[in-house]
Protein backbone atom coordinates (compact mmCIF):
# COMPACT_ATOMS: atom_id res chain seq x y z
CA UNK A 1 0.00 0.00 0.00
CA UNK A 2 3.07 2.37 0.88
CA UNK A 3 4.74 1.52 -2.35
CA UNK A 4 1.34 2.05 -4.37
CA UNK A 5 0.75 5.52 -2.67
CA UNK A 6 4.48 6.55 -3.37
CA UNK A 7 4.03 5.75 -6.91
CA UNK A 8 1.17 7.74 -7.37
CA UNK A 9 2.13 10.68 -5.60
CA UNK A 10 5.31 10.52 -7.96
CA UNK A 11 2.67 9.86 -10.80
CA UNK A 12 0.95 12.73 -10.01
CA UNK A 13 4.05 14.81 -10.01
CA UNK A 14 3.90 15.76 -5.55
CA UNK A 15 7.41 13.67 -5.57
CA UNK A 16 10.30 13.74 -7.76
CA UNK A 17 10.50 10.90 -10.20
CA UNK A 18 12.19 7.88 -9.02
CA UNK A 19 16.35 8.51 -9.34
CA UNK A 20 17.44 4.63 -8.83
CA UNK A 21 18.93 2.78 -12.01
CA UNK A 22 20.06 -0.28 -12.10
CA UNK A 23 24.04 0.14 -12.34
CA UNK A 24 23.22 3.02 -9.58
CA UNK A 25 20.85 0.55 -7.58
CA UNK A 26 24.09 -2.01 -7.61
CA UNK A 27 26.60 0.35 -6.78
CA UNK A 28 24.29 1.84 -3.77
CA UNK A 29 23.90 -1.91 -2.88
CA UNK A 30 27.54 -2.97 -2.68
CA UNK A 31 28.57 0.17 -1.18
CA UNK A 32 26.22 -0.22 1.49
CA UNK A 33 26.96 -3.82 1.97
CA UNK A 34 30.63 -3.22 1.87
CA UNK A 35 29.66 -0.87 4.67
CA UNK A 36 27.52 -2.85 6.98
CA UNK A 37 30.62 -5.94 6.34
CA UNK A 38 33.59 -2.97 7.45
CA UNK A 39 31.13 -1.73 10.64
CA UNK A 40 30.71 -5.63 11.77
CA UNK A 41 34.23 -6.76 11.32
CA UNK A 42 34.52 -8.28 14.55
CA UNK A 43 31.32 -9.79 13.89
CA UNK A 44 32.72 -11.52 10.59
CA UNK A 45 36.46 -12.24 11.34
CA UNK A 46 36.50 -15.74 12.61
CA UNK A 47 34.37 -17.32 9.31
CA UNK A 48 36.45 -15.10 7.37
CA UNK A 49 38.91 -16.85 8.49
CA UNK A 50 37.70 -20.25 7.78
CA UNK A 51 36.83 -19.46 4.49
CA UNK A 52 39.90 -17.55 3.18
CA UNK A 53 41.67 -20.73 4.66
CA UNK A 54 40.03 -23.39 2.71
CA UNK A 55 39.74 -21.39 0.12
CA UNK A 56 43.83 -21.25 0.15
CA UNK A 57 44.11 -24.72 0.95
CA UNK A 58 41.79 -26.06 -1.42
CA UNK A 59 43.98 -23.59 -4.68
CA UNK A 60 47.39 -25.03 -3.46
CA UNK A 61 46.43 -28.75 -2.99
CA UNK A 62 44.37 -28.65 -6.22
CA UNK A 63 47.05 -26.71 -8.02
CA UNK A 64 50.33 -28.49 -7.15
CA UNK A 65 48.93 -31.97 -6.05
CA UNK A 66 50.79 -33.88 -8.70
CA UNK A 67 53.36 -32.30 -7.73
CA UNK A 68 53.27 -33.64 -4.20
CA UNK A 69 51.70 -37.04 -5.17
CA UNK A 70 55.19 -37.26 -7.61
CA UNK A 71 57.05 -36.01 -4.42
CA UNK A 72 54.60 -38.49 -2.26
CA UNK A 73 55.77 -41.52 -4.48
CA UNK A 74 59.54 -40.87 -4.73
CA UNK A 75 59.35 -40.53 -1.22
CA UNK A 76 57.68 -43.81 -0.53
CA UNK A 77 59.06 -45.68 -2.91
CA UNK A 78 62.14 -45.38 -1.35
CA UNK A 79 61.35 -48.00 1.29
CA UNK A 80 59.07 -50.29 -0.66
CA UNK A 81 59.92 -50.02 -4.43
CA UNK A 82 56.55 -49.91 -5.67
CA UNK A 83 57.03 -48.13 -8.99
CA UNK A 84 59.92 -50.49 -9.94
CA UNK A 85 58.96 -53.14 -12.61
CA UNK A 86 61.44 -56.31 -13.10
CA UNK A 87 61.60 -58.37 -16.18
CA UNK A 88 64.04 -61.47 -16.33
CA UNK A 89 64.72 -63.94 -18.79
CA UNK A 90 64.98 -67.46 -16.57
CA UNK A 91 67.02 -70.17 -17.57
CA UNK A 92 64.97 -72.86 -19.62
CA UNK A 93 66.20 -76.19 -19.50
CA UNK A 94 67.27 -77.57 -22.78
CA UNK A 95 67.23 -73.75 -24.09
CA UNK A 96 70.19 -71.13 -24.36
CA UNK A 97 69.29 -68.65 -22.07
CA UNK A 98 67.44 -65.35 -23.50
CA UNK A 99 68.50 -61.68 -23.36
CA UNK A 100 67.46 -58.05 -24.25
CA UNK A 101 68.31 -56.71 -27.10
CA UNK A 102 69.28 -53.12 -28.15
CA UNK A 103 65.94 -52.60 -29.86
CA UNK A 104 64.13 -54.10 -26.79
CA UNK A 105 65.49 -51.92 -24.34
CA UNK A 106 65.00 -48.53 -26.80
CA UNK A 107 61.32 -49.93 -27.30
CA UNK A 108 60.99 -49.88 -23.57
CA UNK A 109 61.96 -46.64 -22.95
CA UNK A 110 59.13 -45.31 -25.33
CA UNK A 111 56.28 -46.82 -23.41
CA UNK A 112 54.43 -44.00 -22.04
CA UNK A 113 54.80 -43.92 -17.99
CA UNK A 114 58.38 -45.07 -17.88
CA UNK A 115 60.48 -42.69 -15.95
CA UNK A 116 64.08 -45.07 -16.59
CA UNK A 117 64.72 -48.19 -17.27
CA UNK A 118 68.18 -49.82 -16.21
CA UNK A 119 70.23 -53.12 -17.02
CA UNK A 120 72.46 -55.09 -15.66
CA UNK A 121 75.49 -58.04 -15.54
CA UNK A 122 75.90 -60.62 -13.22
CA UNK A 123 78.56 -62.59 -12.43
CA UNK A 124 79.21 -64.70 -9.02
CA UNK A 125 81.53 -65.73 -6.86
CA UNK A 126 83.80 -63.22 -8.28
CA UNK A 127 87.30 -63.60 -6.23
CA UNK A 128 90.04 -60.46 -5.33
CA UNK A 129 93.70 -61.03 -3.56
CA UNK A 130 94.68 -58.59 -1.11
CA UNK A 131 97.49 -58.89 1.17
CA UNK A 132 97.49 -62.82 0.17
CA UNK A 133 94.25 -62.95 1.76
CA UNK A 134 91.32 -64.68 -0.81
CA UNK A 135 88.02 -63.09 -0.74
CA UNK A 136 84.60 -63.88 -2.91
CA UNK A 137 81.80 -62.10 -4.09
CA UNK A 138 79.52 -61.13 -6.43
CA UNK A 139 79.93 -58.48 -9.30
CA UNK A 140 77.12 -56.29 -10.78
CA UNK A 141 78.09 -54.14 -13.90
CA UNK A 142 75.53 -51.63 -13.83
CA UNK A 143 74.59 -48.17 -15.40
CA UNK A 144 73.67 -44.77 -13.92
CA UNK A 145 70.29 -45.66 -14.17
CA UNK A 146 70.78 -48.24 -11.31
CA UNK A 147 71.66 -45.77 -8.80
CA UNK A 148 68.85 -43.54 -9.54
CA UNK A 149 66.15 -46.35 -9.99
CA UNK A 150 67.30 -48.27 -6.28
CA UNK A 151 67.84 -44.58 -4.86
CA UNK A 152 71.62 -45.43 -3.90
CA UNK A 153 73.57 -42.89 -2.59
CA UNK A 154 77.39 -42.86 -2.10
CA UNK A 155 77.85 -43.34 1.54
CA UNK A 156 81.68 -42.54 0.92
CA UNK A 157 83.75 -41.52 -1.91
CA UNK A 158 81.46 -41.29 -5.10
CA UNK A 159 79.06 -43.48 -7.83
CA UNK A 160 80.43 -43.44 -11.07
CA UNK A 161 79.17 -41.55 -13.88
CA UNK A 162 78.41 -41.47 -17.10
CA UNK A 163 81.90 -40.70 -17.88
CA UNK A 164 83.15 -43.83 -16.22
CA UNK A 165 80.70 -45.74 -18.41
CA UNK A 166 81.08 -44.39 -22.06
CA UNK A 167 85.04 -44.73 -21.27
CA UNK A 168 84.81 -47.81 -20.01
CA UNK A 169 87.15 -46.81 -17.13
CA UNK A 170 88.43 -49.23 -14.09
CA UNK A 171 86.89 -48.00 -11.23
CA UNK A 172 84.41 -50.22 -8.94
CA UNK A 173 82.15 -49.23 -5.95
CA UNK A 174 81.71 -51.72 -2.90
CA UNK A 175 79.10 -52.59 -0.30
CA UNK A 176 80.04 -51.54 2.75
CA UNK A 177 80.44 -54.78 4.77
CA UNK A 178 82.23 -56.00 1.71
CA UNK A 179 84.93 -52.90 1.78
CA UNK A 180 85.54 -53.61 5.39
CA UNK A 181 86.26 -57.10 5.07
CA UNK A 182 88.78 -56.52 2.44
CA UNK A 183 90.30 -53.26 3.40
CA UNK A 184 89.34 -53.13 7.28
CA UNK A 185 86.95 -49.98 7.01
CA UNK A 186 84.82 -48.56 4.30
CA UNK A 187 85.79 -45.41 4.46
CA UNK A 188 89.84 -46.28 4.15
CA UNK A 189 88.78 -48.63 0.86
CA UNK A 190 88.07 -45.41 -1.17
CA UNK A 191 90.89 -44.56 -3.19
CA UNK A 192 92.45 -48.68 -2.68
CA UNK A 193 93.13 -51.04 -6.11
CA UNK A 194 90.83 -54.00 -6.17
CA UNK A 195 92.36 -57.02 -8.45
CA UNK A 196 89.92 -58.60 -10.33
CA UNK A 197 90.48 -61.32 -12.92
CA UNK A 198 94.30 -59.89 -13.50
CA UNK A 199 92.74 -56.07 -13.96
CA UNK A 200 93.34 -53.94 -10.96
CA UNK A 201 90.32 -50.85 -10.10
CA UNK A 202 90.36 -47.91 -8.17
CA UNK A 203 87.48 -48.35 -5.54
CA UNK A 204 85.77 -44.62 -6.30
CA UNK A 205 82.92 -45.32 -3.17
CA UNK A 206 81.11 -47.07 -0.84
CA UNK A 207 77.45 -47.90 -1.71
CA UNK A 208 74.88 -46.07 0.18
CA UNK A 209 71.18 -45.11 0.90
CA UNK A 210 68.00 -46.77 2.52
CA UNK A 211 68.05 -49.54 -0.32
CA UNK A 212 72.15 -50.69 0.42
CA UNK A 213 71.25 -53.35 3.43
CA UNK A 214 70.97 -56.26 0.89
CA UNK A 215 73.94 -54.64 -1.43
CA UNK A 216 76.71 -54.68 1.07
CA UNK A 217 78.55 -57.60 0.11
CA UNK A 218 78.63 -56.59 -3.99
CA UNK A 219 80.94 -55.03 -5.85
CA UNK A 220 79.98 -52.98 -8.78
CA UNK A 221 81.32 -51.87 -12.00
CA UNK A 222 80.42 -49.68 -15.02
CA UNK A 223 78.10 -52.18 -17.51
CA UNK A 224 80.93 -51.45 -20.49
CA UNK A 225 83.73 -52.12 -18.27
CA UNK A 226 82.57 -55.60 -17.03
CA UNK A 227 81.11 -56.12 -20.54
CA UNK A 228 84.87 -55.91 -21.72
CA UNK A 229 87.15 -56.99 -19.00
CA UNK A 230 84.76 -59.90 -17.55
CA UNK A 231 85.41 -63.25 -17.91
CA UNK A 232 81.84 -65.38 -18.04
CA UNK A 233 79.46 -62.74 -16.92
CA UNK A 234 75.88 -62.80 -17.93
CA UNK A 235 74.37 -61.35 -20.94
CA UNK A 236 71.40 -58.52 -19.87
CA UNK A 237 69.15 -61.38 -18.28
CA UNK A 238 67.40 -58.90 -16.18
CA UNK A 239 65.71 -55.15 -16.61
CA UNK A 240 64.37 -53.06 -14.28
CA UNK A 241 61.73 -50.70 -15.13
CA UNK A 242 60.67 -47.80 -12.62
CA UNK A 243 57.69 -45.67 -14.00
CA UNK A 244 56.69 -42.27 -12.92
CA UNK A 245 53.95 -42.90 -10.55
CA UNK A 246 52.46 -45.38 -9.28
CA UNK A 247 49.37 -44.57 -11.44
CA UNK A 248 51.41 -45.61 -14.43
CA UNK A 249 52.56 -49.19 -12.78
CA UNK A 250 49.64 -50.98 -14.28
CA UNK A 251 49.31 -49.67 -17.98
CA UNK A 252 53.49 -49.97 -18.42
CA UNK A 253 53.09 -53.93 -17.11
CA UNK A 254 50.51 -54.35 -19.59
CA UNK A 255 52.53 -52.89 -22.89
CA UNK A 256 55.74 -54.28 -20.85
CA UNK A 257 54.97 -57.90 -22.17
CA UNK A 258 54.27 -56.74 -25.29
CA UNK A 259 56.80 -54.12 -26.45
CA UNK A 260 59.61 -57.17 -25.58
CA UNK A 261 57.39 -59.83 -27.35
CA UNK A 262 57.09 -57.78 -30.47
CA UNK A 263 60.74 -57.47 -30.73
CA UNK A 264 62.65 -60.61 -29.26
CA UNK A 265 61.53 -64.09 -28.60
CA UNK A 266 59.83 -64.62 -24.91
CA UNK A 267 61.05 -67.92 -24.02
CA UNK A 268 61.47 -67.86 -19.93
CA UNK A 269 60.22 -64.14 -19.46
CA UNK A 270 59.14 -63.66 -16.38
CA UNK A 271 57.65 -60.06 -15.12
CA UNK A 272 57.51 -58.64 -11.71
CA UNK A 273 55.45 -56.52 -10.34
CA UNK A 274 55.22 -55.35 -6.54
CA UNK A 275 51.36 -55.03 -6.34
CA UNK A 276 51.09 -55.65 -2.35
CA UNK A 277 53.66 -52.61 -2.19
CA UNK A 278 51.54 -50.91 -4.45
CA UNK A 279 48.33 -51.12 -3.06
CA UNK A 280 49.67 -50.36 0.44
CA UNK A 281 51.14 -47.02 -0.86
CA UNK A 282 47.74 -45.90 -2.79
CA UNK A 283 45.61 -47.06 0.11
CA UNK A 284 48.06 -44.22 2.24
CA UNK A 285 48.15 -41.51 -0.15
CA UNK A 286 44.28 -42.25 -0.63
CA UNK A 287 43.95 -41.64 3.31
CA UNK A 288 46.15 -38.73 3.56
CA UNK A 289 44.23 -37.21 0.16
CA UNK A 290 41.19 -38.27 2.05
CA UNK A 291 41.55 -36.27 5.21
CA UNK A 292 43.13 -33.23 3.84
CA UNK A 293 40.20 -32.73 1.62
CA UNK A 294 37.74 -33.66 3.89
CA UNK A 295 39.60 -31.27 6.53
CA UNK A 296 39.36 -28.34 3.72
CA UNK A 297 35.68 -29.38 2.82
CA UNK A 298 35.06 -28.93 6.54
CA UNK A 299 36.71 -25.46 7.18
CA UNK A 300 34.23 -23.78 3.89
CA UNK A 301 31.05 -25.82 5.07
CA UNK A 302 31.52 -24.40 8.69
CA UNK A 303 32.22 -21.21 7.41
CA UNK A 304 29.21 -20.75 5.02
CA UNK A 305 27.29 -22.26 8.78
CA UNK A 306 28.92 -19.24 10.16
CA UNK A 307 27.83 -16.71 7.40
CA UNK A 308 24.25 -17.77 7.51
CA UNK A 309 24.23 -17.76 11.79
CA UNK A 310 25.42 -14.34 11.49
CA UNK A 311 23.26 -13.40 8.97
CA UNK A 312 20.04 -14.58 10.50
CA UNK A 313 21.15 -12.88 13.90
CA UNK A 314 21.86 -9.55 11.73
CA UNK A 315 18.43 -9.71 10.30
CA UNK A 316 16.53 -10.06 14.14
CA UNK A 317 19.15 -7.59 14.81
CA UNK A 318 17.93 -5.06 12.61
CA UNK A 319 14.37 -5.70 12.14
CA UNK A 320 12.90 -2.17 12.78
CA UNK A 321 15.23 -0.95 9.95
CA UNK A 322 14.12 -3.31 7.80
CA UNK A 323 10.47 -2.08 8.52
CA UNK A 324 11.28 1.54 8.34
CA UNK A 325 12.97 1.12 5.25
CA UNK A 326 9.82 -0.88 3.67
CA UNK A 327 8.10 1.58 4.98
CA UNK A 328 10.03 4.98 3.45
CA UNK A 329 9.32 2.98 0.10
CA UNK A 330 12.06 -0.15 -0.23
CA UNK A 331 10.44 -3.00 -1.51
CA UNK A 332 10.51 -6.47 -0.91
CA UNK A 333 13.60 -6.88 -3.42
CA UNK A 334 15.72 -4.03 -2.14
CA UNK A 335 15.93 -5.88 1.25
CA UNK A 336 16.72 -9.50 0.26
CA UNK A 337 19.25 -7.78 -2.27
CA UNK A 338 21.12 -5.81 0.61
CA UNK A 339 21.30 -8.64 2.73
CA UNK A 340 22.33 -10.93 -0.27
CA UNK A 341 24.87 -8.50 -1.28
CA UNK A 342 26.31 -8.44 2.16
CA UNK A 343 26.92 -12.03 2.60
CA UNK A 344 28.42 -11.81 -0.82
CA UNK A 345 30.39 -9.19 -0.06
CA UNK A 346 32.04 -11.40 3.04
CA UNK A 347 32.99 -14.67 1.42
CA UNK A 348 34.42 -12.61 -2.04
CA UNK A 349 36.45 -10.70 0.68
CA UNK A 350 37.43 -13.93 2.49
CA UNK A 351 37.99 -15.86 -0.97
CA UNK A 352 40.10 -12.82 -2.37
CA UNK A 353 42.48 -13.45 1.13
CA UNK A 354 41.98 -16.85 0.24
CA UNK A 355 43.40 -16.09 -3.11
CA UNK A 356 46.64 -14.09 -1.78
CA UNK A 357 47.19 -16.71 0.60
CA UNK A 358 47.26 -19.43 -2.05
CA UNK A 359 49.60 -18.25 -4.23
CA UNK A 360 52.05 -17.81 -1.04
CA UNK A 361 51.17 -21.76 -0.55
CA UNK A 362 51.55 -21.85 -4.22
CA UNK A 363 54.70 -20.65 -4.66
CA UNK A 364 55.45 -21.95 -1.09
CA UNK A 365 55.07 -25.69 -2.71
CA UNK A 366 57.51 -24.78 -5.79
CA UNK A 367 60.30 -23.66 -4.15
CA UNK A 368 60.23 -26.97 -1.62
CA UNK A 369 59.40 -29.15 -4.46
CA UNK A 370 61.85 -27.41 -6.83
CA UNK A 371 59.12 -26.97 -9.69
CA UNK A 372 56.64 -24.99 -11.16
CA UNK A 373 52.96 -24.58 -11.33
CA UNK A 374 51.41 -25.29 -14.14
CA UNK A 375 49.52 -22.09 -15.13
CA UNK A 376 46.50 -23.32 -16.67
CA UNK A 377 45.57 -25.42 -13.72
CA UNK A 378 46.37 -22.48 -11.55
CA UNK A 379 44.14 -19.57 -13.28
CA UNK A 380 41.24 -22.35 -12.89
CA UNK A 381 41.77 -22.70 -9.24
CA UNK A 382 42.03 -18.74 -9.16
CA UNK A 383 38.31 -18.86 -11.10
CA UNK A 384 36.65 -21.98 -8.93
CA UNK A 385 37.93 -20.13 -5.61
CA UNK A 386 35.83 -17.15 -6.50
CA UNK A 387 33.03 -19.04 -8.00
CA UNK A 388 32.52 -21.12 -4.95
CA UNK A 389 32.21 -17.99 -2.82
CA UNK A 390 29.94 -16.51 -4.86
CA UNK A 391 27.97 -20.15 -4.48
CA UNK A 392 28.54 -19.91 -0.59
CA UNK A 393 27.56 -16.40 -0.35
CA UNK A 394 24.38 -17.02 -2.28
CA UNK A 395 23.79 -20.17 -0.34
CA UNK A 396 24.59 -19.22 3.39
CA UNK A 397 22.64 -15.68 2.98
CA UNK A 398 19.54 -16.45 0.60
CA UNK A 399 17.25 -17.77 3.16
CA UNK A 400 18.12 -14.83 6.02
CA UNK A 401 17.60 -12.29 2.86
CA UNK A 402 14.52 -13.97 2.23
CA UNK A 403 13.42 -14.02 5.40
CA UNK A 404 14.03 -10.17 6.21
CA UNK A 405 12.70 -9.33 2.62
CA UNK A 406 9.21 -10.65 3.38
CA UNK A 407 8.84 -8.86 6.88
CA UNK A 408 5.75 -7.25 7.28
CA UNK A 409 5.89 -3.05 7.82
CA UNK A 410 4.06 -3.33 11.02
CA UNK A 411 5.20 -6.22 12.54
CA UNK A 412 8.93 -5.13 11.90
CA UNK A 413 8.15 -1.40 13.46
CA UNK A 414 6.86 -2.80 16.63
CA UNK A 415 9.39 -5.57 16.84
CA UNK A 416 11.30 -4.75 20.62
Amino acid sequence: MANKTLQSLRAEGFLPKDRGTRLLRFSDLLRISFREVVRKRRRYIGVMAAIALGTAGLITIVTMGRDLKANLNNDLDLLGGATIIAAHFDLQMGDRQEWFRSGTIDAIEKIPGVKEVTKSRFRSAATTTFQEKVYGFNLLGVDTNYWSLFSFTPRYGRLFNEADINEGRKVCVLGQDLAKMIFGSPEGAVGQMLNLDNNLYTVVGIIGGVRAADKTLMAFLPITTAQARVPNISELSSLYVRCNTWDDVGPVAAALEQAITSHQPSKGLRIQVGWEPLKQVQRVFWWVSLFIYASIGATLVLGGFGIWNIMMAAVTARTREIGLKKAMGAEDSDILWQFLFEALCVTFSSALLGVALGMVGVQYMCRSLGTQPPEGLFAICLLAGLLFAAFLGVGSGLYPSIRASRMQVVDAMRYE
